[in-house]
C-alpha cells in the first residue's frame, strides 16, 4: 500500500493549539513529519489533543455528536488552532467551537467559512471507538462515511447540515399534524419539505454510494494485510428509498447490489464525482425518483408516527467477510481488522486523491486493543505516512517503527523530550476568548502547558517559563491571508 508518485511536498500538522477546548485552558504543541507519540496515563487528555486535530479536518467529533461537550466546563466556546506546513509555505487554521449558535472559522487570521476547514488537511483517526463502526448502530457506520465524504468532498459539509435541518422541520410537521389528528391530503405544506428533503437526500445518498464502490479496493487489499488472509470482505448500502429499513433492523436481510450498482446523479464532474457519460443519463434523477415514490408510499405510517420514515438518516452500511455479515457473525479478531481495513482505505482514498499528499495519521491508542500480530502489521503500513500521531497509555505498546518523537502527559503538564527545545509562550492571564484566538504561538517548543480540568489535581506539578511575553498575532512563515496549499487551491471548481 504506497502513495502516489511524485508528490515530495506533503502537508503536515506542525503545531497545535487549544484554548478552553475539553479539559485544556490552554495547550501548545508542535509536531514533526514522521511519527509523534504522546504517553500518558488514562484521563490526562491525549485523546482531547487527537480530538482537536480531527475536528479540523471533519468538522465532527469521533466522541460525540454534539460540539457542546469539547468546550470546556464554564466556558461560552473553545478555539481550535493548528499551523500546516507544506514544505516552506505555511497556513494557519483556527476554529472557535460555541456551546451554542454556529462556529466560527478563520484562516491565516482572516474570518473565513467553518466549511472550507476541511480543504486544507486530511486526517484518518483510529481509535478503539472504531469497533463501533462494525459492531454498533447504523448511525455509527453513517458517521464514519459522513465524515470521510466531508474531507473528500468539503461542500457536503453544508449538504448534510442543511439535510439535517429539513428533517427536523418535516418530521416536527408531522408530529404537529399526528397531534392535531390532520389527514395526509390536508397536509399540503408537507410537499414543500417533500421537495426539499429529496433533493438533498438524493445527493446523500448517491455520495455514499460512490464511496463506498471507491472504498472497496483498498477495503480487500487493507483487509489482507492485517488480517494476513483474503475472507473476501465486501460493503454496500442498506438504503430505506429501495424498501430496506435499517433503523428497524433488517439491514441483513436487504438484498445485495451488483458492485457496479452505484447510483449516479446529474453532477457536474469533478472531485468524487465521475463524468456522465451516454449510457449514464439513463440513471440520470433515479434515486431522486425512487425516494418520491418511497416517501409517498410511507404517508400514512409517518403520519402515524410522527416520523421521517424515509431518508439516507435511516440507511446503513453492511460490512461482509465470508459472505456473512460482519455485525453478528464475524469474530473479535475479525471484526477489529474490518474495523483497521476502513481506516486504512480511507487513508488511501485521501492519498490517492489529494493534491496535498498524505492525510494525517492519528492512532489513539489503538495498539492496547491488538494482539502483537496485528500491531506488528498496523505499524508496518501506517510507519509509511508523512505524519503519524500515536498516543497510549503504556508506551511498551508502541511498536518499535512508531517509538519516536515522544510528548509525556502527566497531570495537566506536556513535556516534550525532543531535540532543539526553546522557550513555549505562555498565554497571559485573564485574557478573553476572542484575544487568545489572535494569538500565536513558537515553533520549536519543549514545555506544552496544558491547565487540568476537574480530576486533575497536581496543578503544582506545572512547570512556568518566566519572562514571557506574548507574540504577534502573526506566526513567522504563515503566508498572508487568501494564500492556500494544494487541496485547497480551486476547492470551489473540485467540489
Amino acid at each position: 500500500m504506497s502513495g502516489p508518485a511524485g508528490k515530495v511536498a506533503r502537508v503536515i500538522v506542525e503545531h497545535l493549539s487549544l484554548v478552553d477546548f475539553r479539559n485544556y485552558a490552554t495547550a501548545e504543541l508542535a509536531l514533526h513529519r514522521g511519527p509523534n507519540v504522546l504517553v500518558g496515563r488514562n484521563g490526562q487528555g491525549k485523546t482531547n489533543l487527537a480530538e482537536a486535530i480531527v475536528f479540523l479536518a471533519t468538522l465532527g467529533s469521533h466522541r460525540v455528536s454534539s460540539d457542546a461537550p469539547m468546550v470546556r466546563d464554564g466556558f461560552d466556546a473553545a478555539i481550535v488552532r493548528a499551523r500546516l506546513a507544506h514544505g516552506q509555505r505555511k497556513v494557519l487554521i483556527e476554529v472557535q467551537i460555541n456551546r451554542q449558535g454556529s462556529n466560527k472559522a478563520r484562516i491565516n487570521g482572516a474570518p473565513g467559512r467553518t466549511a472550507d476547514l476541511p480543504r486544507y488537511a486530511h486526517v484518518v483517526l483510529f481509535a478503539p471507538e472504531d469497533l463501533q463502526i462494525v459492531r454498533g448502530d447504523p448511525s455509527a457506520r453513517r458517521r464514519f462515511a459522513d465524515q470521510l465524504l466531508v474531507q473528500r468532498t468539503p461542500r457536503m459539509s453544508a449538504v448534510l447540515g442543511d439535510y439535517d435541518r429539513v428533517l427536523r422541520q418535516r418530521t416536527a410537521l408531522l408530529k404537529s399534524a399526528r397531534a392535531r389528528g390532520i389527514k395526509a391530503e390536508a397536509l399540503s405544506t408537507l410537499d414543500v419539505w417533500d421537495d426539499k428533503l429529496i433533493a438533498l437526500g438524493s445527493e446523500i445518498i448517491d455520495a455514499r454510494s460512490r464511496l463506498a464502490a471507491d472504498l472497496q479496493p483498498g477495503l480487500a487489499e487493507a483487509y489482507s494485510a492485517i488480517a494476513g488472509a483474503d475472507h473476501a470482505p465486501r460493503m454496500h448500502w442498506a438504503q430505506s428509498i429501495r424498501g430496506s429499513d435499517p433503523e428497524e433492523g433488517d439491514a441483513l436481510r436487504s438484498p445485495r447490489p451488483a458492485p457496479d450498482a452505484a447510483p449516479r446523479r446529474s453532477e457536474p464532474p469533478g472531485r468524487g464525482a465521475p463524468a456522465q457519460g451516454p449510457d449514464q443519463e439513463a440513471e440520470l434523477g433515479s434515486t431522486a425518483d425512487l425516494f418520491r415514490t418511497a416517501l409517498a408510499a410511507k404517508r400514512s405510517a409517518e403520519l402515524e408516527r410522527g416520523l421521517t420514515l424515509v431518508g439516507p438518516h435511516r440507511d446503513d452500511l453492511v460490512l461482509r467477510v465470508r459472505d456473512l455479515p460482519v455485525k453478528g457473525y464475524a469474530s473479535h479478531g475479525e471484526s477489529w481488522s474490518i474495523a483497521l481495513a476502513l481506516r486504512l482505505a480511507s487513508a488511501e482514498l485521501l492519498r490517492a486523491e489529494s493534491p496535498a499528499g498524505d492525510p494525517v495519521l492519528i492512532l489513539d491508542d489503538v495498539f492496547a486493543e491488538l494482539d502483537a500480530e496485528r500491531r506488528r502489521r498496523l505499524a508496518g503500513i501506517t510507519a509509511g505516512y508523512e505524519q503519524v500521531l500515536v498516543t497510549a497509555a503504556v508506551e511498551e505498546d508502541i511498536p518499535e517503527v512508531l517509538h519516536r518523537h515522544v510528548v509525556r502527559i502527566s497531570a495537566g503538564t506536556i513535556t516534550d523530550e525532543r531535540e532543539d527545545p526553546s522557550p513555549v509562550v505562555e498565554p497571559a492571564r485573564g485574557e478573553s476568548v476572542s484575544s487568545r484566538s489572535a494569538r500565536s504561538t513558537t515553533p520549536g517548543e519543549r514545555v506544552v502547558r496544558a491547565t487540568p480540568g476537574e480530576g486533575v489535581s497536581s496543578r503544582s506539578a506545572r512547570s512556568t517559563t518566566s519572562g514571557a511575553e506574548p507574540s504577534d498575532s502573526t506566526t513567522p512563515g504563515v503566508e498572508p491571508s487568501g494564500s492556500t496549499i494544494p487541496g485547497a487551491e480551486g476547492a470551489d471548481d473540485r467540489s
